[in-house]
């Protein structure tokens, strides 16, 4: 990604993103018809008339955008509060969200968005969650990243704030997108989380202008977000008229696989989960489920490395998937950290990390403290 100053044609995208009523959608259209939102924004009123969704009012919106927005300020403040501008055409944007019919037409980031954030699970939930909705989160966001998957969230209080902290406590990577300009973080207790997210553990992200307040129409613009960038999408804890369900619909409509964590049936917060489990979401009890299901985050065998010879035999046991037997050969007999997996198998650190993950659950690994592994006795 260029920096902001070396990117001219900026200053018009921020304009035509910062005006009322128009949308992702509408300022698609724009574009396409257009070619750039420099050309948009000089657009005459009768040329703008003939675009598909664009009436007399919206017409005069873009004609006065000089006199509504102030992108150059809008720079000026980026800069020094040290956050990035991403757009559809930069390589790390996710590709997921690009390829959606409302793609946003930038996201300005504070913290860092990775090529590897492509591999993105979103985790969603109730703000008022009972302990048993947080254990079951903590749980599943602890060993989806773990394995090498972005948890995506949206920071609100609840769910999404177990979300992300269970995410960083894993040693992993989160995005926290929200529904407020990055000046104005909602809620404002998760001020800390959000620093802590955007200091090495992932980014804060939104489409809104960096003062935008949050509002009823800012959140359900987030949840599509959430929905169309992530691989598949977790409703671990919703009361049935719960926003999660909402994005849930996005994520189903975006094709997305739609998983949700039972609950109990006389506890109003698990109805909204069980009814999506009624509807067809997959059910979900621990995150191997999820893992299996994605096939995790492994690399075509004709781009893996050579494996080398392993002397371990390989023991008596039930048959195991190629990647998972060739991980518990070469654990042998002692101790080894991922590193030494991952030189002695030839597989990627993510592979290696989702693989041990599912030989835990099978009860044939242990994990020791600093991220060591031996075989179960």
């Amino acid at each position: 990604m260029l920096p902001l100053s070396d990117r001219p044609m900026i200053e018009p995208l921020l304009s035509l993103n910062a005006l009322p009523k128009i949308g992702p959608v509408r300022i698609r259209r724009l574009l396409d018809h257009f070619g750039s939102a420099e050309k948009t924004l000089a657009a005459s009123k009768d040329s703008l008339l003939r675009v598909d969704g664009i009436g007399p009012e919206l017409a005069e919106i873009i004609r006065q955008h000089a006199s509504l927005t102030d992108p150059a300020a809008e720079l000026r403040e980026l800069a020094d509060r040290g956050l990035s501008v991403l757009t559809p055409v930069d390589s790390v944007f996710p590709a997921a969200l690009r390829d959606s019919y409302d793609c946003p037409i930038l996201l300005y980031v504070w913290g860092e968005i990775r090529e590897s954030d492509r591999h993105a699970i979103g985790i969603v939930g109730t703000r008022r969650a009972s302990m048993y909705g947080k254990n079951s989160t903590k749980k599943i966001a602890f060993q989806l990243a773990r394995s090498g998957f972005t948890i995506l969230s949206g920071l609100a209080r609840g769910i999404d704030t177990v979300a992300h902290e269970a995410a960083i406590a894993a040693g992993g990577r989160t995005v926290a997108v929200i529904g407020s300009g990055l000046a104005r973080v909602y809620p404002a207790e998760n001020l800390g989380l959000a620093e802590k997210i955007a200091d090495g553990n992932g980014a804060v992200v939104s489409e809104f202008p960096l003062h935008t307040k949050p509002d009823k129409q800012t959140f359900p613009q987030r949840n599509r977000i959430v929905a169309a960038w992530s691989r598949a999408l977790v409703v671990t804890e919703s009361p049935a008229w719960s926003g999660s369900l909402i994005t849930a619909n996005l994520a189903a409509e975006y094709g997305r696989p739609v998983y949700a964590v039972p609950g109990p049936i006389d506890k109003p917060t698990s109805g909204g989960c069980n009814k999506l489990i009624r509807e067809g979401a997959t059910l979900l009890t621990e995150a191997g489920e999820l893992l299996d299901d994605l096939g995790g985050l492994g690399l075509p065998k004709s781009e893996r490395r050579p494996q080398p010879a392993c002397a371990t035999e390989k023991p008596d046991l039930p048959d195991l998937p190629p990647d998972e037997q060739q991980i518990f050969d070469a654990l042998g007999d002692g101790e080894s950290g991922i590193d030494r997996l991952v030189d002695l198998t030839g597989l990627s650190a993510p592979v290696v990390s989702t693989t041990l993950l599912k030989l835990e659950m099978k009860r044939l690994v242990q994990a020791l403290p600093g991220f060591r592994y031996i075989r179960r006795s």
